[in-house]
């Protein structure tokens, strides 16, 4: 399935093509019937290839997926097969070739972070935030999956996580702001963002389900692990702020349940090589 509506590929092949092809019409080629095929020029995540795929069925042609997205590719591995008309293949070629290779760049930074945490916590989370580029979340969202990540927060309106700027308009202890938000929202997870060890214990104190730590070290992840692991009541362990595959690992084995990270919407794309010839 792909992740996006097929109203919103329209508009990347509106964006792309908005009044036709104009080299395509001036050679006289478009009714010409030919082959494309994608594959991984770079070992690659794969992400997005659904919708690749629907992008160029909406131009009129036939697809065959070679691989799924999630799937891990080696150099050289084939991702599809195209046939159609020069004119539908010509015009969904880049659209489709460079949303995978954005968001193929994403997934596999993805799955670095997750192997490197794993490899020392196997249960740890990796979940991203929701600092990706405005408009692509149906993008974001897929390739994190995809890279066998999870998403943090998909938006301001499905989780409680109170951070010191919103605590910044606030007149009372932290306990009553716990108390406050139980009444509220008794069925949600109540979250605070935290920046030093006093600072975590005082929400643990005061009933937080979950402790994000915002730029910790990870000898300050586990000094705080270490002082809550007497309680019978720990909050979960999040840890954000910098966390990338070359720090994940450290992160897991101080302790951390959870980490949370921006960084694989910044990873440099996956190339995809493209041959697009005469069908025999």
């Amino acid at each position: 399935m792909p992740a996006a509506t097929l109203a919103e590929l329209e508009r990347l092949l509106d964006d792309d093509v908005p009044c036709g092809d104009l080299t395509t019409e001036a050679l006289g080629i478009g009714a010409a019937p030919g082959v494309m095929q994608f594959a991984a020029r770079d070992p690659m995540v794969l992400a997005l290839a659904e919708d690749a795929a629907a992008i160029i069925r909406l131009c009129g042609c036939e697809v065959e997926l070679a691989a799924s997205s999630g799937s891990r590719l080696a150099a050289g591995a084939p991702i599809l097969t195209a046939h159609g008309s020069a004119s539908g293949l010509l015009r969904s070629w880049k659209v489709a070739q460079t949303l995978i290779e954005i968001w193929s760049g994403v997934a596999t930074a993805a799955r670095d972070i997750v192997d490197a945490a794993r490899a020392v916590s196997p249960t740890i989370a990796v979940a991203c935030t929701r600092k990706n580029s405005p408009g692509t979340k149906r993008f974001a969202v897929a390739a994190v999956k995809a890279g066998g990540a999870t998403m943090h927060r998909l938006g301001l309106s499905e989780t409680v996580l109170v951070f010191g700027e919103h605590r910044g308009f606030l007149d009372e202890p932290l306990a009553g702001t716990v108390a406050r938000l139980r009444a509220t929202l008794p069925e949600k997870k109540l979250i605070t963002e935290v920046s030093s060890v006093d600072a975590a214990l005082a929400a643990t104190e005061a009933g937080f389900d979950v402790l994000q730590l915002e730029k910790f070290a990870p000898a300050d992840v586990a000094t705080l692990v270490q002082q809550l692991a007497a309680r019978p009541a720990r909050p979960v362990i999040a840890v954000a702020g910098g966390v990338n595959a070359g720090n994940a690992a450290a992160y897991a084995e101080a302790g951390a349940q959870v980490l949370v990270t921006s960084a694989p919407y910044t990873a440099k794309p996956r190339d995809v090589q493209v041959r697009i010839t005469p069908a025999k």
